[in-house]
C-alpha cells in the first residue's frame, strides 16, 4: 500500500494468479479499516495545499505521468495481459486509453471556467467559482486495471480533488506500477493513496467518514446501490459507472459484412468481459441467415490462448467464477432451445488445463425467457436474436433495467435519427463498435449508473460551484 507518500507493509498478503497458466506472479500488502483511515487523513491533510495549486501546476504532474506512462506502455501491457487474463491486442489498447485520460486532463484543468451573473441591483456583483470537491475515495474493477484509474484520477487531481484509490485485488499490480510513477514523478505527499484489501472494511471507511466528499465507482449495480445507500448518511457525491447489457441491432439496410465485424469486436474484446460489450445481437428477418452465416465463419477463426501470444484474440477469463457463469447461461439458453453455432463447452485440456478459457460462443434461436437476455453475461457468449420492425426491436432493447451502452447498424438516414433518439441509453454507436473516446463522456442511465466520466463533463464531477455576492 501507498499512503503519504510511502510504501508501507502489513502482516496480511494476497497473491495475484495469471489466469492463463494459474501461476503465482506476484503478491501485495493487503489493508483493513485501520490503514484506509490512515489515507484519508493524508489525503485530507493534502487536499489543505493541492486545492490551492493551479491548475498549471497541476498539469505540470499530469504531463509527466503521461510521459512515463509512455515510457513503460510495452511493459504496462504485458502487466496488464498476465494479472487479468486479455489479450496484449487488447493490453496495449488499454495502455494507450490510459495515456489518454492524464494527458486530456492535464489541459482540462486549465478549462474550469466560473462565471459572472448579472445582479439585479447596480451595487451588486455575483461571481460563480468552481472548487475541488474534496478529498475522493475511487474504487475500480479488474477488467480495466489500469484505465479506469486513469479515468478517475484524471479529472481528480487536475481538479485539485486528493484521492484513495481501492483497486481490484483480483488485479492489483497495474494500481501498484502506476502508483510508483506518481511516486517517481514527485507528486507530493498524501495527493494519492493506495489500499488493496477486502472490500468490506475498505469501503465502510470511505463511507464512515466525513472527510470523504466524494465516491467514484465502477462496478456491478447491486454493489453500486449499496454504496449510494450508504453515501446517504454523510451526503456524498457519488459517480456511479455499474453494470451494461447492450442491444447490438442489425437492420436490414446495413452493411453487413460492416456490423459483423463490429460485432465481432464489440463482443469478444478482453473475452467479453467488459460492461460495453454486445450482450443481444438483435438480426433483421431478412438477413438473419446471411448475418449468422457470416458471423460464424469469422468468429471460428478466432484463437483462444494465453493473451501474451500475439496469434490469440480472446485470452483468459478471471476467474472460474466467471466462466462458470457464462456456462451456467449458455446451458440455461439450450434447454429452452437455443442452438449452439460454435463453442459451448468449457476449454479445460492440454494448454488450457491449468486456466480458466471459454471459447467464443454463438447462439440461435434465442428468446425473451433465457437468461442470458435479460443477465449481463460477461464473457465471449453471442445470442442471435430475430426481430421483424423497427419499434419491435427499440421496445426489446429498451425493455431491460441496464442503459449503458447499445449499437445498430444502417444506411438509413432517417432510422440513424429515428434510432438513436428511440434507444434509452447513454451511449449509441452507428454503425461504429466503439463510440468512446477521452473527449466525449461515458456513463449510463438508469440502473447503469450516474454521472460521466471523460470529455469536459468529466472534470465536472470532482468540481463544486460557489456563489459570491458582493454588495458595494
Amino acid at each position: 500500500m501507498y499512503i503519504n507518500g510511502e510504501w508501507l507493509k502489513t502482516t496480511e498478503k494476497i497473491k495475484v494468479v495469471n489466469p492463463a497458466t494459474g501461476d503465482i506472479i506476484d503478491e501485495v500488502f493487503a489493508v483493513g479499516q485501520s490503514e484506509t483511515d490512515h489515507a484519508i487523513q493524508a489525503a485530507s491533510i493534502a487536499f489543505s495545499f493541492w486545492s490551492r495549486t493551479t491548475a498549471d501546476e497541476r498539469a505540470v504532474f499530469l504531463h509527466k505521468i503521461t510521459a512515463k506512462l509512455e515510457e513503460k506502455r510495452e511493459y504496462l501491457a504485458e502487466l496488464i495481459t498476465k494479472e487479468m487474463g486479455k489479450s496484449i491486442h487488447n493490453s496495449r489498447y488499454e495502455v494507450a486509453s490510459t495515456i489518454s485520460f492524464f494527458k486530456w486532463f492535464a489541459e482540462e484543468a486549465r478549462r474550469v471556467y466560473g462565471k459572472t451573473v448579472p445582479a439585479s441591483l447596480s451595487n451588486k456583483r455575483i461571481r460563480v467559482d468552481k472548487h475541488p470537491v474534496g478529498v475522493v475515495a475511487a474504487i475500480t474493477p479488474w477488467n480495466y486495471p489500469l484505465s479506469m484509474i486513469a479515468r478517475k484520477l484524471g479529472p481528480a487531481l487536475a481538479a485539485g480533488c486528493t484521492v484513495i484509490l481501492k483497486p481490484s485485488k483480483e488485479a492489483p499490480l497495474s494500481a501498484v506500477e502506476l502508483f510508483r510513477i506518481f511516486h517517481e514523478v514527485g507528486l507530493p505527499k498524501g495527493v494519492v493513496n493506495l489500499v488493496i484489501g477486502q472490500s468490506g472494511p475498505i469501503s465502510q471507511a470511505f463511507m464512515n467518514s466525513s472527510i470523504v466528499r466524494k465516491i467514484s465507482f465502477t462496478g456491478s449495480t447491486e454493489v453500486g446501490k449499496q454504496l449510494i445507500r450508504q453515501s446517504a448518511d454523510t451526503v456524498k457525491r457519488v459517480s456511479m459507472e455499474l453494470g451494461g447489457h447492450a442491444p447490438f441491432i442489425v437492420f436490414e439496410d446495413a452493411d453487413i459484412p460492416l456490423a459483423i465485424e463490429g460485432a465481432i469486436q464489440s463482443k469478444f474484446a478482453s473475452a467479453g468481459q467488459q460492461c460495453v460489450c454486445a450482450n443481444r445481437i438483435y438480426v433483421h428477418d431478412k438477413i438473419y441467415e446471411e448475418f449468422s452465416r457470416g458471423f460464424l465463419e469469422k468468429v471460428e477463426r478466432l484463437r483462444v490462448g494465453n493473451g501474451l501470444d500475439e496469434k490469440n484474440q480472446l485470452g483468459a477469463m478471471i476467474n472460474q467464477e466467471g466462466v462458470e457463469k457464462v456456462h451456467e447461461q449458455v446451458v440455461d439458453a439450450i434447454s429452452k432451445g437455443a442452438k449452439v453455432l460454435c463453442g459451448g463447452t468449457r476449454l479445460t485440456e492440454g494448454a488450457y488445463e491449468k486456466g480458466h478459457f471459454y471459447p467464443p460462443t454463438i447462439l440461435t434461436d434465442v428468446h425473451e425467457s433465457m437468461v442470458i437476455v435479460h443477465e449481463e453475461t460477461f464473457g465471449p457468449v453471442a445470442p442471435l436474436i430475430r426481430f421483424f420492425t423497427e419499434e419491435e426491436v427499440i421496445q426489446k432493447a429498451n425493455a431491460i433495467e441496464y442503459g449503458l451502452a447499445s449499437y445498430f447498424y444502417t444506411n438509413d438516414l432517417s432510422r440513424m435519427y429515428r434510432v438513436s433518439e428511440s434507444l434509452e441509453y447513454g451511449m449509441v454507436g452507428v454503425n461504429d463498435p466503439f463510440p468512446f473516446s477521452v473527449q466525449a463522456p461515458f456513463g449510463g442511465i438508469k440502473e447503469s449508473g450516474l454521472g460521466r466520466e471523460g470529455g469536459s463533463e468529466g472534470i465536472e464531477e470532482y468540481l463544486s460551484l460557489k456563489m459570491v455576492s458582493v454588495q458595494m
